[in-house]
């Protein structure tokens, strides 16, 4: 016959639970319970291995009798001595921290100087801050030079390394501490001025390209029309219809006299300009086509949609090529170049993509955007560029995308963005302002906002695109009042006229 479950009180139940989670837990919180010396041991080689790897190993100089005889006093009129059954630890130097004849004798002041042990030099090594472990860029822990110097005794221990500013007369620390950085001064750029405004368009335009004969311009519009103006007189002289959404992105070939547009309609478009005609369709993004580009030695086009990748077409064959796939969101603009490098995308992901070419993969991609990145513009001088979002203007090196600097206050969404040989940078944003910019310093040396076309809203005064002519002398932009602005140089501005108004209170510092 089975017996009988003991009942309990629940009472007897609760402490009885708790008393065995206390057991079990007993090692997190009791003090009383002893440490296992060699799992210990264990977990702390793991952590010396894991943090200070690049330091744990270091270099130890003998010490004694060899060693002194190894430091060239005689140059400095230095002269450092032992004797006979001192300790090999111990260095006896003279006091004078600056010797101001050929020889110092041993004085009664003389003091016995020990220097570290291999021991003090591994501990010193760990204790080093981190300027003074990364002094010299080229090595990847401190010297045992800077450790010998951090524990007090490096200076009169180690002649040689004061030896040039000893011998001049400098002060000790003049070849030791680094050169401070300087911001440079901006170069001076004449200010810009409205020149001409063109109207003819009956929706917002979008998009700008000039022929490489720097004659005529074409812009792409919102009224599903590209127009063609002379660049001389703002004259119209052509429209081309065949687009049945608005034109988002245009260019003219250097190789060959075709133009090349896509738009909202999901088309990418051939123009002959010999006929006028659309010669060729390039069929395949999914939804509406925001950027175009051309290859500059290759017979190849790139555009970027809103489907979130970019296509690579074959201009004769309209093969599609590639199809560069990775952003997670609309692609907003696209740059060619003939250097690797040779596609960059800019997407409203945040993220800018760097593509190989041939491969058709990502090369690099930087994420340091926080918002949009609505537009790029390549340097036509240095290996550089820059990419325009809501909270900066960010400039990157290639072929990695090394960060440069930021350009900083052009607060509003940046739509564009084109930079001319002499270094200026033009921003233009979503609440119609203009930022000139000097490229290398990234100083704002010019803020415009143009009135808007008379009969306009004030809220349409947006800039959608801009881009300097061939000769670098116009700038033209393409704006939501329906107009075409060109701005010109201020020939009659000067330095005293205009001046820097350059506070280098902030230094800015550039990462390459």
């Amino acid at each position: 016959m089975a017996e009988d479950v003991q009942k309990h009180s629940v009472h007897t139940l609760v402490f009885r639970s708790l008393k065995r989670t206390h057991d079990m837990f007993v090692s997190d919180h009791a003090k009383s319970v002893a440490l296992d010396d060699e799992s210990h041991k264990v977990k702390m080689g793991v952590k010396l291995k894991a943090d200070y790897s690049a330091v744990q190993h270091m270099p130890v100089l003998k010490e004694g009798k060899d060693r002194v005889s190894q430091l060239p006093g005689s140059m400095l009129g230095h002269q450092s001595y032992t004797q006979p059954g001192d300790d090999p630890e111990y260095l006896i130097t003279g006091t004078h921290a600056y010797p101001s004849g050929p020889g110092v004798s041993l004085t009664a002041d003389t003091k016995m100087h020990r220097n570290p042990s291999e021991g003090g030099v591994l501990s010193m090594a760990l204790a080093l801050p981190p300027s003074q472990a990364r002094h010299d860029i080229s090595r990847t822990s401190a010297s045992v030079g800077d450790i010998h110097r951090h524990a007090g005794g490096g200076e009169r221990s180690h002649p040689h390394l004061t030896s040039v500013s000893l011998l001049d007369g400098g002060t000790r620390n003049s070849t030791l501490s680094r050169k401070a950085p300087t911001m440079p001064k901006p170069q001076w750029h004449p200010p810009w001025k409205l020149f001409r405004v063109i109207s003819g368009h009956l929706g917002w335009v979008r998009s700008i390209a000039v022929e490489p004969g720097n004659q005529w311009f074409v812009t792409g519009s919102a009224d599903r029309t590209i127009k063609i103006w002379d660049l001389a007189s703002g004259k119209l002289k052509l429209s081309l219809t065949g687009h049945i959404s608005t034109v988002r992105g245009v260019a003219v070939s250097n190789r060959s006299p075709y133009l090349f547009s896509c738009g909202e309609d999901k088309q990418v478009k051939c123009w002959d300009l010999e006929y006028n005609k659309v010669i060729r369709h390039y069929h395949g993004h999914l939804s509406a086509v925001y950027d175009i580009d051309l290859h500059p030695t290759i017979d190849v086009l790139v555009t970027c949609s809103r489907d979130a990748t970019a296509r690579v077409w074959d201009i004769r064959s309209k093969a599609n090529v590639h199809t560069l796939t990775g952003h997670t969101n609309t692609v907003a603009t696209v740059r060619c170049q003939a250097a690797e490098p040779q596609v960059i995308t800019g997407s409203h992901d945040s993220t800018i993509r760097l593509w190989d070419l041939i491969a058709g993969k990502t090369r690099a991609t930087l994420t340091n955007h926080k918002k949009s990145v609505r537009t790029l513009a390549l340097h036509p001088r240095q290996y550089t560029f820059a990419s325009g979002s809501a909270d900066n203007i960010k400039q990157w090196m290639f072929p990695d995308g090394n960060f440069i600097q930021n350009l900083s206050g052009h607060n509003a969404i940046i739509n564009t963005l084109a930079v001319n040989s002499d270094g200026v940078l033009v921003s233009g944003a979503d609440n119609g302002t203009i930022h000139m910019w000097d490229w290398r310093t990234g100083y704002n040396f010019q803020r415009i906002h143009a009135a808007v076309q008379p009969g306009s809203l004030d809220s349409e005064s947006g800039i959608f695109a801009c881009k300097f002519d061939n000769s670098e002398s116009r700038l033209i932009t393409a704006e939501a009042d329906k107009t075409i602005k060109v701005y010109k140089e201020d020939d009659t501005a000067t330095e005293e006229s205009h001046p820097v108004n350059w506070k280098p209170e902030i230094l800015k510092r550039k990462r390459f």
